[in-house]
């Protein structure tokens, strides 16, 4: 199969080498690569000049945004500036950070996944940050049938179904709510273990920790499964703030009458999907 890479990078001096090494030692190598250097200041653009030089199916593409490390809108934004360089000539696309370190065989894996099933349009495996003694521990906060959104792979058929990604926070939720509102499955394989380099939100500003709570408000989740998934995340994280954060940009949103993601209908169908997952969890 064929298949795309895009890798927002935004000041990843520190990591970017090694995500890059892991993508060329691919079984399956990709058919492309675009890395967008997001308004850098290090020596990220040095680093990508230096595999482009060596791999031609690696570009790079320069883009220019804040420097504030605000998720969703800046990431997005970067991978459609590498999406305009691409054409439809592929089986399946890949938003990869650039913190990322993937096994050898990940990409022909994943191949596997979308060759055997027409009806998966998303898929991926589960991260592994460092703890205090250097070793690899799941980190995989949402649900398993979640993929990260540091490692996000779309079949082309899925991709367009969803209209791509949402310039949002909440982009890596929504996109899975909408594939399986347009008949699409999610598959996580935990055979496929990724190397995160970065802690989950560690670049997270106070701004963007608000931006959660927007995110449910602009997916429709309505105030109920808002206050469920706010508790549920709070407890995970072990932090209260993270509940009061979530609240305060939910109402927050409300009160600006910010834009939704998405529409009535799909709206009401990700309020059932909802309500089924929670009743499941109840009554299991």
């Amino acid at each position: 199969m064929k298949y795309y890479i895009i890798i927002p990078a935004h000041n990843e001096g520190l990591f970017l080498t090694d995500a890059l090494q892991s993508v060329v030692t691919q079984t399956l190598p990709p058919k492309r690569v675009v890395v967008v250097n997001d308004n850098s200041s290090d020596n990220t653009e040095q680093i990508i000049d230096s595999f482009t030089a060596k791999y031609s199916y690696i570009s790079k593409i320069n883009a220019h945004s804040s420097t504030a490390h605000l998720p969703g809108s800046k990431v997005v934004n970067a991978f459609n500036k590498g999406l305009e360089q691409l054409d439809d000539d592929y089986d399946f696309i890949v938003k990869l950070d650039a913190d990322i370190i993937l096994p050898d065989s990940y990409f022909e894996k994943v191949a596997k996944i979308f060759s055997k099933d027409v009806k998966i349009g998303l898929a991926g495996g589960f991260a592994y940050e460092q703890d205090k003694n250097g070793d690899w521990k799941l980190n995989h906060p949402m649900d398993k049938d979640h993929v990260r959104g540091a490692f996000k792979a779309y079949s082309k058929r899925c991709f367009r179904a969803i209209g791509g990604l949402k310039t949002a926070m909440g982009w890596d939720t929504v996109d899975e709510l909408l594939a399986q509102y347009n008949g699409f499955n999610i598959y996580t394989d935990s055979n496929l273990q990724v190397k995160h380099l970065r802690p989950l939100g560690n670049a997270y500003n106070k701004k963007a920790k608000l931006l959660q709570g927007k995110a449910m408000y602009t997916m429709r989740y309505g105030l109920l499964i808002t206050l469920i998934a706010s508790v549920k995340m709070a407890l995970k994280q072990k932090k209260l703030r993270a509940f009061l954060d979530n609240l305060q940009g939910y109402f927050l949103a409300n009160k600006e009458k910010t834009d939704f993601l998405v529409s009535p209908v799909e709206g009401k169908f990700i309020r059932q999907l909802r309500w089924r997952k929670i009743k499941a969890k109840l009554f299991r």
